[in-house]
């Protein structure tokens, strides 16, 4: 066990975006967009959230490279007709290994978080759909789900 050596390779500009989908009943849904959330602004609590644990991510995962980070950015999207919030984390670096696990650590966060600040008004919230779909830089090239 140990951490991969990326002594030798060269730093490049890497870029990674993950999603995750939150799904509430239509009251806390409805709460959340119309901004009637108990605790607050749902989306300004998850973004900022998401940002921090990428941030953070090679404090929380053992064997996760620490690197310098150029760019975290989060957006929502709303599903009416689930009563869902797709989160969309971008994480950019220039770095020698690549950002995937602070993009997931971003999405999965800021999902936490929207069921933490909704779980009064529903405590069934499901997480699903965690993953990576696009990378770019280093030696693997693109990768897009």
């Amino acid at each position: 066990m140990g951490m991969v050596d990326v002594g030798d390779k060269n730093i490049s500009q890497r870029t990674a975006v993950a999603t995750a989908t939150v799904h509430l009943s239509e009251e806390a849904f409805n709460a959340a967009v119309e901004g009637r959330v108990p605790k607050g602004d749902v989306f300004t609590v998850a973004e900022t959230a998401g940002i921090l644990a990428a941030k953070r991510t090679w404090e929380i995962l053992p064997l996760c490279h620490q690197i310098p980070l150029d760019q975290v950015s989060l957006s929502f999207k709303t599903i009416l007709e689930d009563h869902a919030i797709e989160i969309r984390a971008t994480v950019k670096a220039h770095a020698k290994t690549g950002a995937e696990m602070e993009a997931l650590t971003a999405a999965s966060v800021a999902a936490l978080t929207v069921y933490d600040m909704c779980k009064g008004i529903d405590p069934s919230i499901t997480i699903t759909d965690v993953m990576l779909i696009y990378k770019e830089g280093g030696k693997s090239g693109v990768y897009r789900r």
